[in-house]
């Protein structure tokens, strides 16, 4: 769901280290409770009683606890994006098989929060169109970078790169999210030798 700006804008930034040090507990705090009740019981008087701060205290930093999930679905995206812009921005093996495990690897390295929490993080927090935005243009980047990739790559042979650049990131990005997310998680190294293995049997055969 998209949310008014103003309603999920934190309220207050800290300038001292003590303050900061008291966002930061409540933002733990939150991703615990998060993770243990869900969103509907992970109320804003359980967050402050975990980070044990006042309730007051607490509406001096987030007026709501939308406001406290964003924060968190930001830093996890953050994450992500920084993760993927060094990507772009560094060497990459030359073995097909070892850029694409580069990518799941590092998609899987983003989810390996509680599963309770990413399922409250990117299936039931609100939405600002502030942040669609920045996950639409990060979509769009790195969709090109991978294009790119793949128009080059000589064990690529797939008929149309953009459409394969676009199948993949969708690919990892989903697959990475749901499987992780999952109540009974699959075990991460086998996950990620089968995803592997399924994206290379698509790049790499002739049509």
């Amino acid at each position: 769901m998209t949310a008014d700006r103003r309603a999920i804008q934190p309220r207050k930034q800290p300038r001292q280290a003590r303050a900061e040090a008291t966002r930061q507990r409540i933002l733990a705090a939150a991703a615990h409770v998060f993770a243990e009740f869900g969103y509907a019981a992970g109320t804003t008087n359980r967050i402050a009683e975990q980070a044990r701060v006042s309730i007051g205290s607490l509406y001096q930093y987030y007026p709501n606890k939308d406001a406290i999930l964003v924060e968190l679905m930001t830093r996890h995206l953050d994450a992500g994006f920084a993760a993927a812009d060094g990507h772009q921005n560094g060497e990459l093996p030359d073995s097909l098989e070892e850029i694409i495990r580069v990518f799941v690897r590092t998609a899987i390295d983003n989810h390996l929060d509680d599963p309770q929490l990413l399922r409250v993080m990117m299936e039931q927090g609100p939405r600002s169109h502030e942040l669609l935005d920045r996950i639409s243009r990060h979509e769009r980047e790195q969709i090109a970078h991978v294009h790119d990739l793949f128009a080059r790559h000589p064990e690529v042979r797939v008929a149309d790169p953009y459409v394969a650049a676009r199948l993949v990131v969708a690919t990892i990005g989903l697959v990475v999210h749901q499987l992780r997310a999952a109540p009974d998680p699959v075990d991460t190294g086998r996950f990620e030798g089968e995803l592997v293995a399924m994206i290379m049997g698509y790049l790499t055969t002739a049509r």
